[in-house]
């Protein structure tokens, strides 16, 4: 399935949101993810289902000093 991440066509095979933040090793670090504009919380990516042309943003946080 083709969806938009971040600005970007992706094919995936992520069936949802927590298969999707796996596979960009993003599991376990601190992020917001939002699904056609509309925030999910950190508890309900499993339950939330890709779709094709999903709009996703991902902002996750980068430690610097």
């Amino acid at each position: 399935m083709r969806i938009n991440l971040n600005g970007e066509i992706q094919d995936t095979d992520c069936t949802n949101l927590l298969e999707l933040i796996q596979t960009l090793a993003l599991e376990g670090k601190r992020f917001a993810i939002e699904r056609n504009e509309m925030i999910v919380s950190k508890s309900k990516l499993k339950q939330t289902l890709l779709q094709e042309n999903d709009q996703i943003e991902i902002i996750h946080a980068v430690g610097g000093g």
